[in-house]
């Protein structure tokens, strides 16, 4: 049985890309794929259809990482299919929850960055979209701090379903 994530910010082209694509190649190192699927979407639907903003896509390809994203806005009724939903910020996260038609799926939603030990107490990931390259950079190290513990944690999920 595949584990299901989604990966979501505001407009699906900066940080919510940038996560997908850094967890995929998580997934793929550790010999997980058609295990653990990931994808993104965003809170709203400004940027659907769109690629991935070009310094996303950049910044992603300097480091090693792919991307062929199109970006989408989040639907309610994903909720039944996935089993993980990651916001990127506190807005996210609380945009999310609202959304969620049970509790228990607003349960399914967590913020990224408390998958990082050493993030602290704030657990946002800063929207890059209206500064510079610099903010895309900080925003891919948060994003790969945080993922290794993602995995981890999606791993022991992955131990306790039924075969």
């Amino acid at each position: 049985m595949t584990y299901r994530v989604c990966f979501v910010c505001t407009g699906n082209i900066c940080r919510s890309p940038m996560a997908e694509s850094v967890f995929r190649a998580r997934v793929a190192e550790a010999g997980l794929d058609g295990l653990i699927e990931a994808d993104s979407a965003g809170t709203g639907g400004w940027h659907e259809g769109d690629d991935a903003d070009p310094r996303t896509v950049s910044v992603l390809d300097e480091h090693g990482y792919g991307t062929g994203h199109t970006a989408r806005q989040f639907q309610p009724s994903w909720f039944g299919r996935l089993d993980l939903v990651i916001a990127l910020d506190a807005s996210h996260l609380t945009a999310l929850r609202r959304l969620a038609p049970t509790e228990e799926d607003a349960r399914k939603v967590r913020l990224l960055r408390s998958y990082d030990p050493a993030a602290g107490v704030d657990l946002d990931v800063p929207d890059p979209y209206y500064g510079g390259r610099d903010g895309f950079e900080e925003c891919l190290e948060m994003v790969e701090a945080a993922s290794a513990g993602l995995l981890d944690s999606v791993r022991e999920h992955l131990e306790d379903r039924p075969v």
